[in-house]
């Protein structure tokens, strides 16, 4: 395949760049492509063009673009309305379904997006240890409010525990209310929490770090030393929660936290995330309990909304199928070896890491294994820019980072894909 462009997707291109800052809707991801419709692992973009989807929507249509039980149960419940602001049967049920799946999960709340969950996990850590700072790892991603910007991408990393602001607009006196540590670095990281135990009101962190695995006993550490000190430990599971296993990155790495985040998967497809935790550091969303932790509001208008919940609930029906993750490993992990084989045939120097469902290259010559954030700052960006647009025009369509495989991705497509990323490679 090679892409061509319509007069319609051209006249479309530059409406968005009259229309909104930088032509973007703030997700960088070929800002030169307008997408139309998905089915399956493909989607298409208004000129035609068709491409193998290993972005996925950045992560959430997990068993591919317009399954027919979403599209049926989403169908269904929009002929009844499409949100209500109060209880329905269908969010209820959902976080029956959560709690059942996810170990810490004995209660769920409801938000929209993974920057509100992660927002309101910090909160109640807070709220529940009644003290201020935040502890995170460098590179670690945790959406986009004021807390989780600091330190996610920073180009000149400060010295330990100084966090570095990613954004403009962040008030100053946030960046003294964070702490940042090096992930798999459990001896830096214990050391920063025995100094500031008393002012550490929780530690969040991405259990599966963007595409790093933790080391073993790094997270059982890290479980450890909050549990000495009564600190709440978050796992963001807004990647990982269904991905990695049905329970997620706790259920697969064996190690539970105090409370986590989930979306993408979880809602379908539809704007919806969720705090989910034990009991007794959910109760801060319990106005019952204001006496004990002082208020802590937590309301959004679409807060469990109905139609999300059912796409969530028909998603998570897709996904306890007989047979089902590990057919999807298995074509992830033949993708993955493939990748790194092409690589390694063309001598260009790369690893291949993450996991056989979210991973990506990075274009490295150090040997040393990539095990947190200041080693990927010594791959070749520009490359791996390089070769996204070769695969676009070739037909993979995938984000700025991340190759995602869903449920969906049949042989055919590996097969597909990795004649494709020779060809690719081979130019590059």
């Amino acid at each position: 395949m090679q892409r061509t462009t319509s007069s319609r997707e051209t006249e479309l291109l530059k409406k968005a760049v009259q229309y909104m800052p930088g032509g973007s809707n703030g997700n960088s991801i070929h800002m030169n492509v307008v997408i139309e419709r998905g089915e399956g692992s493909k989607v298409w973009d208004v000129s035609g063009n068709e491409y193998v989807d290993y972005a996925l929507g950045s992560g959430p249509m997990f068993i591919g673009h317009a399954h027919p039980k979403v599209v049926e149960a989403v169908r269904e419940q929009v002929s009844k309305s499409t949100t209500f602001f109060a209880l329905s049967e269908e969010g209820i049920l959902l976080a029956e379904e959560i709690c059942k799946a996810v170990p810490v999960a004995e209660e769920v709340r409801y938000a929209s997006g993974g920057s509100e969950a992660t927002l309101f996990a910090m909160r109640a850590a807070r709220a529940y240890r009644g003290r201020d700072k935040i502890l995170k790892f460098e590179g670690g991603y945790h959406g986009m409010n004021d807390y989780a910007l600091m330190s996610l991408a920073p180009s000149k990393p400060a010295d330990y525990p100084q966090p570095v602001p990613d954004s403009a607009g962040i008030p100053k006196s946030v960046q003294g209310e964070v702490l940042v540590a090096p992930f798999n670095d459990l001896e830096t990281t214990a050391a920063i929490i025995d100094k500031y135990h008393d002012e550490i009101g929780g530690v969040i962190v991405e259990a599966f770090q963007r595409v790093i695995s933790p080391l073993p006993g790094f997270l059982e550490g890290l479980r450890e030393i909050t549990l000495q000190y009564g600190i709440p430990l978050i796992f963001d599971e807004i990647v990982t929660g269904f991905r990695l296993s049905y329970g997620g990155a706790q259920q697969q790495y064996g190690v539970i936290p105090d409370l986590c985040s989930l979306g993408k998967i979880v809602g379908g497809g539809f704007p919806l995330s969720a705090v989910a935790g034990k009991k007794e550091f959910m109760q801060v969303f319990d106005s019952a309990h204001y006496s004990e932790t002082g208020p802590m509001p937590q309301v959004g208008t679409l807060n469990g909304n109905p139609v999300a919940s059912a796409a969530g609930l028909a998603t998570l029906e897709v996904l306890r199928g007989d047979g089902v993750y590990e057919q999807t490993f298995a074509r992830g992990r033949r993708l993955r070896e493939g990748f790194q084989q092409i690589l390694d045939q063309a001598e260009i120097p790369a690893q291949l890491i993450g996991h056989d469902t979210v991973f990506d290259v990075y274009f490295t010559e150090d040997d040393k294994p990539i095990s947190g954030y200041r080693d990927t700052l010594k791959a070749d960006k520009q490359k791996m820019l390089k070769l996204n647009n070769l695969l676009l025009d070739r037909g993979i369509f995938k984000g700025e980072s991340k190759y995602y495989v869903s449920t969906a991705h049949s042989d055919e497509d590996i097969d597909r894909t990795l004649d494709i990323f020779k060809s690719a490679v081979d130019e590059l």
